[in-house]
């Protein structure tokens, strides 16, 4: 038998650290190439990590919750020899035991990996009503993968529905309901400890990162979206019946920001030490919020898509997030990012900028208000656009002129003047 190392690899575009949210495996586990051994989560995606060879998980290096670099050992694994060991081969009766054994842990094990389920599978079960002991899972020792779960709720079989959960059992879930060590410590002080892991831990990281690293500078106007609410309700009934989706008032600004990062490429830019990189292709970056889960896929090519195409993939960004689809792909490649912040009733805030991107840009809640126009009152929709820059890529003066450009798009966004299509 030789041992070999399987390291943290690249999981996505500027990706350098993972962190293990659970084992899918155990040592002294068999499995084969490219199956599943961990899930993985990154400031950027949550991936599987196949194996990268066939034989026996000798050693679990990493634990879970730990966060460790690309290329840093996770595991050893013991792969049988094309060759004959230096020590020559085991004698056939020692042979025949080692294959007994083998398969004495291989049918104990059958039944404990069927049960051992991942967050993401867990998750998807209670979204979806799914009773997981009535699932066949396909994945090693016959393990309930995300891919199986994901293909029952497309079917819509409805013979794995209601979910008994007492059986449940998954890397950092507890089915006790009895408090823990760290509760009972925590309840005494009249608080809960929550530990930092996974998606939370990776956002603050990115976060820290991007205070630490990058001058942040802010600015806003204030934009009359009278006309935009106007049209977009006259029009949006018969848009979700032709279409199957929603218009949204955020695409209309996402195509306004999109044109207007042709006009102003500066903000289009990343901070690269010696040199400011100026992107040609115009990625926005988007939230999506699952559950206490954020994630920021990207409308690659923005500007090239028309209202209806910017509304279609911010639909379909936020389904495949909600259900856990999105790959490595889907979350790459963001150069400008666009929050919906107003989706909470924000109407003003001051957006950490998504490193290493050159600024974030909030678009804040709608509210209708006393405006004075021609000397006098009237009721009109309003909009805070608020902007977070990186100052030492851009400053005041082409920040100012990229939001006043993005004001006036959406100030003149109307019957007359838009094209949806």
């Amino acid at each position: 038998m030789a041992t070999e190392k399987i390291n943290m690899p690249q999981l996505g575009e500027s990706v350098t650290e993972g962190t293990i949210s659970s084992w899918l495996v155990g040592a002294g586990d068999k499995i084969k190439k490219y199956d599943p051994i961990a899930e993985v989560m990154t400031d950027k995606v949550n991936a599987e990590v196949p194996s990268s060879f066939t034989g026996v998980i000798k050693e679990l290096v990493a634990q879970e919750g730990d966060t460790i670099q690309v290329g840093d050992l996770m595991c050893y694994i013991n792969i049988e020899n094309s060759s004959s060991d230096s020590e020559g081969e085991s004698a056939p009766s020692e042979q025949i035991e080692e294959k007994q054994t083998t398969a004495r842990k291989e049918a104990a094990g059958e039944q404990s990996m069927k049960r051992r389920y991942s967050p993401a599978v867990l998750k998807l079960a209670q979204e979806h009503d799914i009773d997981l002991e009535q699932v066949n899972g396909t994945g090693q020792g016959g393990r309930i993968t995300r891919k199986d779960i994901e293909t029952l709720i497309v079917s819509g079989d409805k013979s794995v529905r209601t979910t008994p959960q007492s059986n449940i059992e998954a890397p950092g879930i507890q089915p006790s309901t009895s408090p823990q060590p760290e509760q009972q410590a925590s309840a005494k002080s009249g608080g809960t400890e929550i530990p930092v892991t996974g998606v939370r831990k990776a956002i603050a990281q990115n976060m820290v990162r991007s205070t630490q690293e990058i001058p942040h500078a802010w600015m806003a106007v204030e934009a009359d979206v009278t006309d935009l609410v106007s049209y977009r309700n006259q029009i949006k009934n018969e848009f979700k019946q032709q279409e199957g989706y929603s218009l949204t008032f955020f695409a209309f600004f996402v195509k306004s920001v999109a044109q207007a990062l042709k006009e102003f490429p500066q903000l289009n830019s990343t901070w690269a030490e010696d040199k400011i990189i100026q992107h040609q292709d115009i990625n926005l970056s988007i939230a999506v919020a699952k559950h206490q889960e954020l994630f920021v896929p990207v409308i690659k090519n923005a500007d090239e898509k028309s209202i209806k195409g910017i509304a279609r993939e911010i639909n379909d960004l936020a389904m495949r997030a909600r259900s856990g689809k999105l790959t490595s792909d889907d979350m790459q490649g963001g150069t400008f990012t666009v929050n919906n912040t107003g989706s909470f009733g924000s109407v003003q805030s001051m957006g950490v900028i998504n490193h290493p991107q050159a600024a974030i840009l909030q678009v804040e809640s709608i509210v209708k208000r006393p405006v004075i126009i021609n000397d006098m009152f009237a009721a009109r929709d309003m909009v805070n656009l608020c902007l977070s820059l990186d100052h030492r890529v851009l400053d005041g003066l082409i920040a100012g002129q990229f939001l006043a450009r993005v004001k006036e798009m959406v100030e003149h966004t109307n019957a007359n003047t838009t094209n949806i299509y």
